[in-house]
C-alpha cells in the first residue's frame, strides 16, 4: 500500500469518526432535550392538578357553610311545625319531609368533610409515643358506636409499651376510618371487631408496629379488593368512598403502610404497619 492510499485512508477514517461523533453529540442532544420537555410537561400536568384540588377543596367549603345554615333552619322549622295547632297527620308529614331533609344536608355535609380530609394536604408531626395509649384511647372514643350498631368490639393490646414515632391526632383518625368502614361493613349482620397490638419484623429486618382491624363481616373478593382504596369506589350505600384512601394516606405520611387480608363469607383483616424508626424523607419531602 502506497503512502496516498495511508494518508486517504486516514483522512477518510477521521472525518467518519468526526461523523459518528457528531451524530452521537446530536443525538445526546435531542435525548436531552426530550428529557427536558417531558419534565416541563410533568410539572406543568402537576400544577394543574394542584390548581384543581385547590379549587375543589375551595368550592367543597363554600358548600359546606350554607350547608350548616341549612340544616339548622330544617331542624328550626321541625321544632315551629310540631309547636303549630294543626291536625296531627299534616303535622306529622311535614315533620317527616323536614326530618329526611335534615338527614341529606347531614349526609352531603359528611361526604364534603371526608373529601376535604382527602384533599387536603398532611402535614405529620410524629412524636415518639405508646402506641398502645393512642389505641386504647380510641377504643374508649369508638366503644359505645360500635355497641349501637351492635356490634362486639374486643382489644388484644400488647402487654409491653409498644413506641415508634406517630402523629396521635392523624393515627386515630386513620384507625376510626377502618373501625367506621368495618362497623359499616357488619351493618346486616352485626358480628365482632377485634383490634390488637404487637410488635414485629417486617421481611426487610425492619423493626414495626402492627395494628390489626379484624371483623366478621361478609369479606370481599379479589375484585373488590383492588378496588377498595380508589378514591369514591364503595360498597354500601352510604358510604363517601374516601374512608379508606384517606386512611391509606395517613398511615403512608407516617413512613408506613396498610395491607389487607379478606376471605368471603369469613371478614376481613387490615393490618397498619408503622416503623419504628421516623421515617426518611428524600429532598422532595417524599417518604423513603
Amino acid at each position: 500500500m502506497s503512502i496516498t492510499d495511508l494518508l486517504l485512508g486516514a483522512a477518510l477514517g477521521a472525518l467518519a469518526g468526526s461523523s459518528i461523533a457528531g451524530w452521537l453529540a446530536a443525538r445526546h442532544q435531542r435525548s436531552r432535550w426530550s428529557r427536558l420537555l417531558a419534565r416541563e410537561r410533568a410539572r406543568r400536568a402537576s400544577e394543574r392538578t394542584g390548581d384543581m384540588v385547590a379549587m375543589s377543596a375551595g368550592l367543597a367549603h363554600e358548600i359546606k357553610n350554607p350547608l350548616s345554615t341549612i340544616g339548622l333552619n330544617a331542624q328550626l322549622l321541625s321544632e315551629a311545625v310540631e309547636d303549630l295547632d294543626a291536625p296531627a297527620e299534616a303535622k306529622g308529614s311535614l315533620v317527616r319531609r323536614l326530618k329526611a331533609l335534615e338527614r341529606e344536608v347531614e349526609r352531603l355535609r359528611g361526604i364534603l368533610t371526608d373529601f376535604l380530609d382527602y384533599a387536603g394536604g398532611i402535614h405529620v408531626e410524629a412524636v415518639e409515643q405508646d402506641i398502645n395509649q393512642v389505641v386504647d384511647e380510641l377504643i374508649d372514643f369508638f366503644l359505645p358506636q360500635a355497641e349501637q350498631a351492635g356490634v362486639r368490639l374486643r382489644a388484644t393490646l400488647h402487654p409491653g409499651p409498644l413506641v415508634a414515632p406517630v402523629d396521635a391526632g392523624h393515627l386515630k383518625q386513620a384507625l376510626l376510618n377502618l373501625l367506621l368502614n368495618a362497623v359499616q361493613a357488619m351493618r346486616s349482620a352485626p358480628g365482632e371487631l377485634l383490634v390488637r397490638t404487637m410488635p414485629a419484623t417486617d421481611a426487610d429486618g425492619t423493626k414495626v408496629v402492627r395494628v390489626h382491624v379484624t371483623d366478621t363481616g361478609p369479606g370481599m373478593d379479589a375484585a373488590t379488593l383492588e378496588r377498595i382504596f380508589r378514591p369514591y369506589f364503595t360498597t354500601k350505600s352510604a358510604g363517601s368512598g374516601l374512608g379508606l384512601p384517606t386512611a391509606r394516606r395517613l398511615i403512608e405520611a407516617h413512613g408506613g403502610r396498610i395491607d389487607v387480608f379478606s376471605e368471603v363469607g369469613k371478614g376481613t383483616e387490615i393490618t397498619v404497619v408503622l416503623p419504628v424508626q421516623p421515617a426518611m424523607m428524600d429532598s422532595a419531602g417524599a417518604t423513603r
